[in-house]
């Protein structure tokens, strides 16, 4: 299982993911709790996935993330715990 990639990350999945950060107005307390779960190299499913938080739903890709969510829109792929 691959582990969520943290750096070099390419720049159009970067620059999707700080849009969704303003359009979705996520929490710099909810950023922080992906930060504490990404520095623990969590492995994920080499399809698609979802991880969950108090107020956001992270998905992902293999090893990157690719959006956020809001609590309520239906998230797609395997759930990570």
């Amino acid at each position: 299982m691959p582990k969520v990639r943290r750096h070099n990350v390419p720049r159009p999945v970067l620059d999707h993911l700080l849009d969704r950060i303003r359009d979705r107005e996520i929490s710099a307390e909810q950023l922080g709790l992906l930060a504490e779960w990404l520095d623990k190299e969590p492995e994920v499913p080499a399809g698609k996935w979802f991880k969950r938080f108090s107020g956001m739903i992270a998905c992902g890709d293999g090893e990157l993330v690719k959006t956020f969510l809001r609590l309520g829109q239906a998230p797609a792929g395997e759930e990570v715990k």
